[in-house]
């Protein structure tokens, strides 16, 4: 019955215009259906809209998580930096530079970025790919976000970006699970970035950064690259590479933490 409600109320919203069509908050079905067409225009096959998002609830349990996340960066640097860099993380760090020593030089001949930025950004995100990278149905946590009214214009775009990753083939939708945002994979993209920085370097014909290490970190530098990151330069705070990671992350004590991080890791 939900499936047939969705394929009805796409039909009625199909000739909508895009901007007005999937408005937040109100029934939840009704906003799927909006966001169905939206897909639609967008380019985005029937078959993969109905796959994606034929059923799909609300998920309250990203909501609250999402409400509680504001005090995170609430801390000075030190503070931070502690429960982030420790000597665990740094010596496993250490290790995946020499494992991944020839990887890592391919791809800072190719975007410029040095190793140790790279690998500190992967341990800060996933413990190098053996931590958590989340286990929530991505379509389902970006619908509930997109359909919440605090940043629903974000979320829109980024399930629209969900809906072509599965377009393009490059992840089935058993593996679209990620984090509470919506993130996927061992360097934590969200779909949107993993459309425009994600790289195929494995040469498999799809951007795997779930379990390709090639294309995880190859598509971690390329968004640095793209964002203006230049190597041999200072990447400590107030330099242009400093702003070059804002396109990682915003927050300046996340910055500060991976230039901390890179810098233990080059036993500088």
């Amino acid at each position: 019955m939900r499936k047939l409600g969705l394929t009805v109320l796409f039909g009625a919203l199909i000739g909508a215009t895009p901007a007005l069509a999937a408005r937040c908050g109100g029934d939840f079905n009704t906003f799927v259906a909006a966001m169905s067409a939206e897909a639609q225009a967008a380019g985005v096959s029937p078959a993969v809209i109905s796959q994606a998002l034929g059923g799909v609830t609300q998920d309250p349990a990203v909501l609250a998580f999402d409400r509680r996340q504001r005090g995170t960066f609430n801390k000075t640097f030190e503070q931070y930096v502690s429960t982030r860099v420790g000597p665990g993380r740094i010596n496993m760090g250490r290790q995946m530079l020499q494992r991944h020593a020839a990887l890592l030089a391919r791809i800072e001949k190719r975007f410029g970025v040095p190793p140790e930025i790279i690998v500190a950004i992967w341990g800060l995100e996933s413990d190098y790919g053996k931590g958590d990278i989340g286990k929530m149905p991505v379509v389902r946590t970006l619908a509930t976000m997109a359909h919440d009214c605090r940043r629903t214009e974000l979320f829109q775009g980024e399930l629209l970006a969900a809906l072509k990753i599965l377009q393009r083939g490059d992840l089935p939708l058993q593996d679209m699970v990620g984090a509470f945002a919506g993130e996927i994979g061992q360097t934590q993209f969200l779909p949107s970035s993993y459309i425009k920085y994600g790289v195929d370097f494995d040469g498999s014909g799809q951007v795997d950064l779930r379990r390709s290490i090639p294309d995880v970190l190859a598509s971690t530098a390329n968004l640095l690259h793209v964002s203006g990151f230049k190597n041999g330069a200072s990447y400590s705070e107030g330099t242009p590479n400093f702003e070059a990671m804002r396109e990682w992350n915003r927050a300046t004590i996340y910055r500060k933490t991976i230039g901390y991080f890179a810098d233990q890791l080059a036993g500088r």
